[in-house]
This record gives C-alpha cells, structure tokens and sequence, in this order.
C-alpha cells in the first residue's frame, strides 16, 4: 500500500492496475479518517468505515493484486446449523471440528488444495490473522491452514465462526471473513433460516450484488415446504437467482452425513471449481459489486466527517460566543463607571483629598499645574492604596465574567450529544482555583503598563521631567481613573461623586501632558486592559477547545474522501469496459483441474437432496456445464 495518501493511481487500464491504485489512495483516506465526535450516526459511521477497511484489507485490494488467486468460497451460517458437518462431510475427512457447546467454531478452518497452499500462507488475504497448520488454533486471533486434495485446484473452502454467536468477537469475526469471500456459502436450518441476524447479513450481500448460495440443512422429511417459504424471502430480497440446496436430515456415520445428502452442493463445487471461466465470473461480479457499495460507503462517511466537522464548529462557537461576551461584559464595566465605586472611589477621594487641591482646580488652569507640581513633590502615600483597590475591583469583575462563561459553555456542551460525551471525567463548570492568582497577575502587568506608559510620555516632556520623577504612580493611578471615566451605569449621587472623580483625573492628567496626549494615553490603556482581559478569557475557553484540538474532527475532509470515491468509481468503469468476456489465455480447462483432484464426497451419488438455481430445479444436476453458470450470471440462453 503506498504511504502517500495523495500519490496518483499507476495507469494501466487493461489489468486492473488502475483501479487498484486509486483503491489505495481511498484505503489511505480511510486509514486516516477518524470520527471521534458523538455525533448523530457516528456509532454506525464507525462501524462502516472498520467494515470499508476490513474489506479493502483482507479481500478487494488482494483480490486485484492476485486475481489468479484460488476462488475462497466462506462457509457462513447461523449457530448449530452444521457448517463444520457440511465441510467435513464435503471433503470425507474430518478437517473442523464441530462442537456442542455454543458457540462451536472458535478459530476458522480454510481448507485449500495441496498446490495453492502459497496462496493463503501469506497475508495476502486476511492480514490480521496468524496463519497455523497444526491441530491448534488460538481463538479468534489464528486462521488454521489444511491441505485437501478433496477440492479442485483454484477453490478454497472456509469455515467460519458463527454469525449470530454470543460471543462478540466471533460474530465481528464471522462478518469479516463474510466481507472477504468471492462466494458466500450460507448454511441455516428449517429452525432458524428466518432469522434476523442472517438476513441482516443477506441483505448486505444482495444489495452489493455479491454472489451467494444457501444450504437448508437438517430438514425433516415432510417439511419440504419451509424450503418453499425460503425461495421467496429469497426472492423478497433480492436473492432469486442465488441457488439453494435442501439436506434432508440424517445419521452421521464417522461424523459425516450420507453421501446422497452432500451430493448436490458437491456436484456444484466440483462444477464450479473445473471451470475456469465460472470461477473467473463470480469473482468478478463479486468484486464489482464490492467496488461499488465501497464508492457508495465512501460517499456516506464524507458525510459523516461533514457532520464531525459540523459538530465540531458547533461547539467551539458555544465556547467563543460564552468567552466574548465575558470580555464585552468587563470591557463595560471597565468603562462605564462601575468600577468608580466603593472601595475605589473611596481611595481616590483619600489620595486627591478635598481642600487646596480641588480648590485649586476651581480656581484655574494655572494655579492647578502649580497645585500638581507641589502635590508630587514627593511620593503620594495613598497611590498604593488606590491601585489596589483598582486591582481588588476588577479582579472581582473578570473573575465573575469567567465563571458565567465557563458556566454558559458547559451547559451549550451538556446540551449537545457531542459535547456532553466530553465533559465526562472533566471539571469544566467552575473556573479553577488557579485563575485568581492568573487574574491577579494579569491586572498587575496592566498597572505596570499604565505606569510604562506615563513615564514614557513624561520622558518626551522635559520641563516636566521633575514633576514625573515623583509623581508617576500618582499620574499612573489618574489615568486608570480617567479610562473608568463614563458615569454610564451610576446613579443619583454617585454619578457627582464618580464624575467629578474622572474629571479631576482628567484635568489632572491634561495640566500634566495636554489634552491630545491625554486622550491617546487612555485610548493605549483601554487597549491594553481589553488585551489582558483576552488573555484571560482565551486561556479559560482552550480548557473547552483543547478537548476538540486534541481530538482532530475539523481537520478531516469529507471532499478529500468524495474525490477519491470519485476516482474509484471512475477507474473501475473503465476496467469494466476493457475487461474481456474470454477467460485468461493460461487458465487450466474443466478437464485438466478435475484430474488434479480425488473429488468432493458425493459428486457421483444420486441426488438425495434438492437444489434450485433461477427457479429451475434441474440446474443442479449438470454444475459442470457452461451454460449452467451463464444462466445463473445472466448470460447465454434465457
């Protein structure tokens, strides 16, 4: 498989090679894709894209890389249905063993003839199985390998777990041995062939038109008819020209039923495995229609990464619109003289005082710069006091804006299915402990902003250069006041107090450094406050967006995946167009194969059983034919 996802399909029209390296590309995409939202249809998506690559993996991409290989006929079914029996009764030796205890088949049996042994010995097909060719398999992890010289060359016999068993990892494990089979041998009974878990399975199989035969075993004799009431589920779903073969119920002898019993399905196999063209034929109609439902399975998992990518937006913009509002909420309260209260208010009035200093402002413009002049002749005891009473309120103001915020997201997200599956084990409700000292530290780095820029402003005013050396943190503590100016939000006396407050710091601050600079040094300190505040607030939404960073649902594409669904589809067309009628120039004739093999149990006992292929019941007794297998893919005389 090549490790770059994007690397254009070899061309080569005529053998498949096209077709094969835009497949690649696709299983790339696929292996890439990750769907870890709990969106609607997420669990199913899931399930899809394990499928997708399951069967790109253990058939489709092998299948193309090896199209001589062997046809790998799985022996599927329902539980105690007698799949084991069947093959075993097949081969006339006892290669698997059935079990009464459920569920019976723990490790799968492919049985394969002696000269393509190399074909399964690998992990061409299969890849995630050991392969063993003892006795002993470990469950569910091994695929045990036996030599039959039973079967016709180029036809591969497995037997595969249970399809409706209680343990789960056998039913997952039936399904992908399912989904890597050029011919699915279903095996059920008169008991249980209406079963839900085997139809579901049918189903799957008749809508990608994959090819499909099915053996009712262990029929009573009388009950014919539930052989009837199957031909038309069979034909309900989709399954009409799919042959169905009825054993009738026997005694075992040596484990093993009758030969009159298996005669049918073995003529067929025996049909099946001497004709090259037959075996070429189900292979390919397998394999389409597996292209096809892949191309459509792709189109449904773009959309599933559209809807993560969807999911994903969805919940950052709860996170984004909660954390700016918080920011609108104290870049308000910053600005429209609420925080000209209180605490505040009261250590400004301490630092400015009431007497010479207000009455100097009263008095004129003259006797004021002379009032500042003389009032920061030395260091004002009470500006401290005043910044942190500044500190202390805004402090309050940020922390109560996050926590509403961190409040807001949560419930957005708890009110969302892909969000509230990433709240478990998470403490998101609450700002932590720790965003008060943040808090803290952030309104003390904007403080000593404030004061960077006071001095910086006195340092190109020279003649005032006296005034500023002792009197920064005085000045630096009137332009936190003046940029909390607004008497917006105040009422009845506080908006004199408050007012008369800012406009104090005002002209405190014009006599200082004029009215332009005044108006450009708050517009700085407003800027840098709102900045901090930013700070803050992004620092408590990455605790909600870091989940989905961490989890990667927006960095998905679903028109990366629908383009390379397109160019399979494209490919495969056009290997269809060139592909040939005529079987390949070196495939081995009926005569040649057949001589190869000691033969399948039953090909030559009469017909103890009753098979049926397009609704005609004589099919079955001349499997060796070619116009047999034309009928049953729809060609040659109708």
């Amino acid at each position: 498989m090549s490790d770059q996802p994007d690397a254009a399909p070899r061309p080569a029209p005529d053998d498949g090679s096209a077709l094969t390296g835009a497949l690649e590309v696709l299983r790339a995409r696929l292996g890439a894709l990750r769907l870890p939202l709990e969106t609607a249809g997420a669990a199913a998506a899931r399930t899809e894209l394990r499928r997708a690559t399951d069967q790109l993996d253990d058939y489709l991409l092998p299948r193309l890389r090896a199209q001589k290989a062997p046809l790998l006929v799985v022996v599927g079914g329902s539980t105690g249905a007698g799949k084991s029996t069947l093959v075993n009764s097949l081969l006339g030796e006892q290669v698997t063993q059935p079990g009464v205890l459920r569920p019976t088949t723990k490790a799968p049996v492919l049985v394969h003839h002696p000269l393509d042994a190399r074909w399964f010995s690998t992990d061409r097909v299969l890849p995630g199985l050991a392969r063993v060719t003892g006795a002993a398999a470990e469950p569910g992890r091994s695929l045990r390998l036996v030599a039959s010289d039973a079967l016709p060359h180029g036809l591969a016999l497995l037997d595969a777990p249970d399809i409706d068993s209680v343990d789960t990892a056998n039913r997952e494990l039936a399904a992908q041995l399912l989904g890597a089979a050029d011919l699915w041998l279903f095996v059920t009974t008169s008991a249980r062939y209406a079963d839900a878990v085997p139809w579901d399975l049918l189903q799957q199989a008749a809508a990608r038109k994959a090819q499909v035969a099915i053996v009712l075993d262990r029929v009573d004799p009388g009950a014919e008819a539930t052989a009837d009431d199957l031909r038309d589920m069979m034909e309900e779903q989709g399954l009409a020209q799919s042959p169905l073969f009825v054993v009738g119920e026997a005694e075992l002898t040596d484990g093993l039923l009758p030969e009159q019993s298996v005669g049918d399905v073995s003529r067929w196999l025996t049909g099946l495995g001497g004709d090259a063209e037959a075996r070429r034929r189900v292979i390919s109609a397998t394999r389409d229609g597996v292209v096809d439902a892949l191309v459509l399975r792709a189109a449904e998992l773009a959309d599933a990464v559209d809807e993560q990518r969807a999911a994903d937006a969805r919940l950052r913009h709860a996170v984004e619109r909660a954390y700016a509002d918080a920011v609108t909420q104290v870049t308000a309260a910053t600005s429209d003289g609420a925080l000209l209260r209180g605490e505040v208010l009261a250590r400004w009035q301490d630092f400015v005082g009431t007497g010479e200093f207000f009455r100097a402002v009263e008095q004129g413009i003259g006797r004021f710069r002379d009032a500042v002049t003389g009032f920061f002749r030395g260091t004002p005891r009470e500006a401290p006091q005043v910044e942190q009473a500044i500190a202390h309120g805004l402090e309050s103001v940020v922390l109560d804006a996050a926590e509403e915020a961190a409040e807001r997201s949560y419930q957005a997200w708890r009110g969302d299915a892909a969000g509230a599956a990433l709240l478990e084990g998470l403490e998101l409700l609450r700002t932590p402990a720790t965003l008060r000292a943040d808090v803290g530290e952030q309104i003390r780095a904007w403080q000593g902003d404030v004061l960077g820029l006071v001095r910086e402003q006195g340092e190109s005013k020279r003649g005032r250069a006296r005034a500023l050396s002792f009197g920064v943190n005085g000045l630096g503590v009137a332009l936190m006041i003046f940029v909390f100016a607004s008497t917006g939000g105040l009422t009845g006396i506080e908006v004199g107090i408050a007012g008369g407050s800012a406009v104090l710091a005002q002209r405190l601050l014009e006599a200082v450094f004029g009215e332009d600079a005044v108006r450009g040094l708050a517009v700085q300190a407003r800027d840098r406050l709102r900045a901090r505040i930013q700070a803050v607030m992004d620092g408590q939404a990455a605790r909600y967006t870091a989940q989905l960073d961490a989890l990667g649902a927006a960095d998905a594409s679903g028109t990366s995946l629908r383009e390379a669904a397109d160019d399979v589809a494209a490919a495969a067309a056009a290997e269809r167009r060139t592909r040939g009628a005529a079987a390949p120039a070196d495939a081995a004739g009926p005569v040649a194969e057949a001589g190869e093999s000691r033969g399948l149990r039953g090909v030559r006992a009469g017909p103890a059983g009753e098979a049926v292929a397009q609704g005609r019941p004589d099919v079955a007794q001349e499997p060796s034919r070619r116009g047999f297998w034309k009928r049953l893919f729809g060609e040659g005389d109708r």
